[in-house]
């Protein structure tokens, strides 16, 4: 299996000496699905950031793919620009934070670091069919019980073998030990340490479908699993902590050697950066889909019906569980408000034209574009806009989408209710977040308080307080990480509004009803025939 090259002793002088002046100072690079950013952080206070958007690769319906190249290179130019736009006189930033979404996956040449093809998206719904049969041949309760995920193709295990199936000689030549595959931060962590270190992190690994999770290292490549796939273990990077001596980012980036001391998936590192550290903590990220976490402590948790388990975080060697449902469209269906129905010019313009209306009409949108995913796990539904009457409009729809969406985070809730935990209340956080009436209309269908902080990016922010603690344990001295518990456990930038319920009883449960009627009518329409 590969493994992290340990740091060369010029490289644990680099993070001696970041420690010594700058240590308030931390870049995260945030590697979303559409778009990637680089944010300069003082403490807990952005100093600059930049962002680019990169092109979405749709080959055939239900298929998404990357150019892991085009994703690291506007990740390069983010980071310069971020930099010289921050104004730090002189300073370099003491450590690199990196947060990425999961489950894509890229196949890329040890030699050349090029990749063998594009990356295959979490969204991607390709490999469907490979989890059905693995379904019918009684597989999903061994695979369940090991990674705490449910047989879909939203996981990474079935793409990666996707792709060495279907380029010529990939699969001998990983077999041979000549390719290396991972998740979007593993192929960031190869290209700023120029190839030096192929590693993932643990919450990474937890979401790939191949790992075992439980026990204090929280997660470690299985064989069985590895086989079931057919992935060899030679293509896999080694999983290292969430926080640490994780490598050091070339000089020739940006000038200097850079530290990289925290790696976290997006939605963990967003439940870190709301300051969930605490059992039963649960924040729900709104962005291209929707993500509801909720910590579960030191001890691997038996997910409820419909939800997962996975590795929130690992530091200085032990792991932070937490239960997890997701939605896969979210932010998404506003872009399909936006681009697809051409509904307004600008993505926040849909919260004024939704508000226009104080109600749907009946509308009910399912924005099953891409499936449904928890508590459902429905790979062959569609999205569907029902009840439209004559007297139906754009502004009725704009709201219908918004409401469904809500409605899809909700399902969630009431999934994690149901299997025993309460949640007394829900931060968020994302750019959707950031609408009023769509955090309203989670209020008042789950009967929960939502919080919302002032700083929405949290996922950068969990990325650089993760890198602020990895910088205190790698400088290779022995010293054990320890919490700042008042800032780690603060609200980014304190709260911003606090929505109440304020539905009745009565609505909410014939609103609630109604939902489920389109969800089962959605799922209906996708079934084979």
């Amino acid at each position: 299996m590969a493994a992290v090259r340990p740091l060369a002793h010029d490289a644990r002088g680099v993070f001696r000496a970041m420690q010594s002046h700058a240590e308030s100072i931390i870049i995260a690079l945030d590697c979303g699905t559409t778009s990637v950013r680089a944010i300069v952080f003082e403490g807990d206070r952005v100093l600059a950031s930049a962002q680019r958007e990169f092109t979405q690769h749709f080959p055939a319906p239900g298929l998404v793919e990357h150019d892991a190249d085009e994703i690291w290179t506007a990740l390069l130019a983010c980071m310069k620009e971020a930099i010289t736009c921050a104004n730090l006189g002189g300073r370099n930033p003491a450590a690199i934070g990196i947060t990425n979404q999961r489950e894509t996956i890229v196949v890329w040449d040890r030699a050349t670091g090029r990749p063998i093809h594009r990356a295959i998206v979490w969204q991607d719904r390709r490999t469907a069919p490979v989890m059905d049969a693995l379904r019918a041949a009684g597989h999903e309760e061994r695979v369940r019980e090991a990674t705490g995920l449910t047989l879909d193709p939203y996981f990474s295990a079935s793409k990666l073998a996707w792709i060495l199936d279907h380029v010529d000689g990939a699969r001998a030549r990983a077999e041979r030990g000549e390719l290396a595959a991972g998740t979007i931060d593993a192929w960031v962590l190869w290209n700023l340490t120029k190839g030096t270190v192929h590693a993932t992190d643990a919450s990474n690994a937890s979401r790939t479908m191949l790992a075992r999770i439980g026990g204090p290292e929280g997660a470690a490549w299985d064989d069985a699993l590895c086989a079931l796939f057919r992935v060899p273990r030679a293509a896999l990077p080694a999983i290292v902590d969430s926080a640490g001596a994780l490598g050091v980012a070339d000089a020739s980036h940006v000038g200097s050697p850079i530290p990289v001391t925290g790696i976290a998936g997006d939605q963990q590192a967003a439940l870190f950066g709301q300051g969930a550290h605490a059992t039963g903590d649960a924040k729900c990220t709104f962005g291209t889909g929707c993500f509801l976490l909720a910590n579960a402590g030191e001890t691997k948790p038996a997910p409820p019906t419909g939800l997962l388990a996975t590795v929130a975080w690992r530091v200085a060697g032990r792991a932070t569980f937490a239960v997890e449902g997701s939605v896969f469209v979210g932010g998404s269906a506003v872009q399909w408000l936006r681009d697809g129905l051409q509904f307004f010019a600008r993505a926040v313009e849909v919260n004024a034209l939704a508000a226009s209306v104080k109600e749907t009409a009946g509308v009910v949108v399912v924005p099953a574009f891409a499936g449904l995913g928890a508590p459902h796990w429905d790979a062959s539904a569609r999205g569907a806009v029902l009840g439209l009457t004559r007297g139906a409009t754009r502004a009725h729809i704009a709201r219908a989408t918004l409401e469904g969406v809500a409605h899809e985070v909700v399902d969630l809730v009431e999934a994690i209710r149901a299997g025993g935990i309460e949640i007394h209340v829900l931060r968020v956080d994302g750019g959707a977040a950031a609408s009023d009436l769509l955090m309203q209309s989670c209020a008042d269908f789950a009967d929960l308080a939502i919080e919302r902080p002032q700083t929405l990016e949290t996922t950068a922010l969990g990325a650089a307080r993760l890198a602020r603690l990895g910088l205190r344990a790698a400088d290779g001295s022995g010293n054990t990480i320890r919490l700042d518990e008042a800032q780690l456990n603060a609200i980014p930038g304190g709260l911003d509004r606090r929505f109440e319920p304020m539905l009745d009883g009565a609505t909410r449960t014939h609103l609630r009803a109604r939902w489920s009627r389109a969800v089962d009518t959605v799922r209906f329409f996708g079934s084979p025939a």
